[in-house]
């Protein structure tokens, strides 16, 4: 088995402390995420073409982890591509609250901030 490389200081993704908090708390609230790791990702999709994703998962062979304000995150390789310096932020305001993924990759983004074009 090999071993998941890890990531550096300039991860691939980013963890605001608000969006590690959140994750713990939602960890804490369903027993069913209990030692599982938030994976961000890509996939084909969305009405810019990439979409993001994010579930609680095991870790695979291949993947890029890393820990923010305490909260492990996995990506795997082909994610990784495109969300190099992106930013996983978390707000609970009644307009607009939710996740949001900030990438500097994106060279065009959806109204709804889901999906992408690379």
């Amino acid at each position: 088995m090999s071993e998941t490389p890890t990531l550096t200081a300039d991860s691939v993704v980013n963890l605001t402390e608000s969006a590690a908090r959140e994750i713990r708390g939602m960890i804490e609230r369903d027993p069913a995420n209990t030692g599982k790791t938030l994976r961000v990702f890509v996939e084909a999709g969305g009405c810019s073409g990439l979409q993001y994703g994010m579930v609680f998962d095991e870790s695979r062979a291949g993947d890029l982890q890393a820990e923010f304000h305490g909260t492990r995150v996995l990506v795997d390789e082909f994610s990784a591509t495109h969300l190099k310096g992106a930013v996983v932020d978390f707000s609970d305001a009644l307009s607009g609250g939710g996740f949001k993924i900030t990438n500097p990759n994106a060279r065009q983004s959806c109204g709804c901030g889901k999906s992408f074009e690379a």
